[in-house]
């Protein structure tokens, strides 16, 4: 089958990924159903997995990808067979309960990822368990794709975490990317007021045409000072970060007593100092946010079909320029969510 391969392990990611029209096809295996791939989408995730994850023993050449929507191709022992033909969509997080943590806590999950633990959806064919697709029926598959695993996680961050409320104030780091920019979708969903920040003039500019309430420029000082002036010197209520350590300190200055930070990712570095003295102060919450579940999946899902939701796309390309789709994604320029149509 047609896939697109990361080969090797190494930086810059993009040098290492190659087209190939040989891959061997995967089998659904008791189950699971396999998708004949109309669309896939990257995320950081995917240049993680070609950068090497510590703790995790990848076999080069892999195929990853954890965002992908197509039509059921194929079903394994035990599934219904009525679910041929139907167009699904993956949610990549396939979740074990730990026994020993009481129901619906997060802290309880033990996650496998399609795309990092096991092949994912850069390929014409992938293999999901079923628990883990939902029908969506005629909705069109590359802006399902683009929604799909961003969605989620800006879901659990926002609702499942931070419990955010109509008329709290909601800071988005680094928008642009897939997860800030569904965070901003969702907080003015929810009735939110959103600050966002982004190191590119053109990138607040086209946020601020998506309704962003305030935009703050990251010139790479502490901005945290812009912040309160945006909100009348109270700060903010809920942070949403990907970045991490680069711009932590101005994230933890930027938040109200009572506030909350929750952390998904750091795509600058997982170590930074912090103000610990500022956090018990201001009784300020710091947590971290993993994916999401499929009731989690359920919920935001269904204001993408509703069109209450939709997703930012930057870049669609077919499979053979597959290299080109990371290489966009490793710049860091792209604003919204880098797709592959497999149709």
């Amino acid at each position: 089958m047609r896939a697109i391969e990361v080969v090797r392990c190494g930086t810059p990611v993009a040098a290492n990924v190659q087209f190939t029209e040989h891959r061997a096809m995967p089998v659904p295996l008791p189950g699971q159903v396999m998708v004949r791939t109309e669309a896939s989408g990257l995320n950081h995730l995917d240049l993680w997995v070609g950068r090497g994850l510590p703790g995790v023993d990848t076999a080069f050449p892999t195929v990853s990808g954890s965002d992908g929507a197509g039509i059921v191709h194929a079903v394994g022992e035990g599934v219904d067979p009525r679910w041929m033909g139907r167009r699904v969509l993956l949610n990549a997080a396939v979740i074990a309960r730990d026994a020993h943590v009481p129901d619906r806590k997060e802290a309880g999950e033990n996650i496998h990822m399609i795309g990092e633990h096991s092949p994912g959806t850069m390929a014409e064919f992938f293999v999901a368990p079923l628990t883990n697709v939902l029908d969506i029926g005629e909705a069109d598959p590359l802006l399902a794709t683009a929604f799909g695993l961003t969605h989620l996680t800006a879901w659990r961050m926002l609702v499942t975490r931070a419990r955010v409320e109509p008329g709290q104030s909601v800071l988005i780091t680094g928008i642009g990317g897939g997860v800030a920019l569904a965070a901003l979708g969702i907080a003015r969903h929810l009735g939110c007021t959103t600050l966002v920040t982004s190191r590119h003039a053109d990138k607040l500019a086209r946020a601020k045409q998506l309704g962003a309430t305030h935009t703050i420029l990251d010139d790479g000082t502490d901005w945290s000072k812009a912040v309160r002036t945006a909100t009348a010197k109270r700060g903010v209520d809920v942070v949403i970060d990907s970045i991490g350590k680069s711009i932590h300190s101005s994230c933890i200055k930027s938040l109200a007593r009572g506030g909350c930070f929750v952390t998904c990712g750091c795509t600058s570095g997982s170590d930074p100092s912090t103000d610990l003295a500022r956090i018990f102060w201001n009784q300020l919450s710091i947590l971290g946010s993993t994916m999401g579940s499929m009731d989690e999946f359920r919920a935001v899902l269904a204001l993408f079909l509703n069109g209450s939701l939709k997703p930012v796309i930057d870049l669609v390309v077919p499979p053979p320029e597959g290299a080109s789709a990371f290489a966009r994604l490793e710049s860091g320029q792209q604003f919204g969510k880098v797709l592959v149509d497999w149709r």
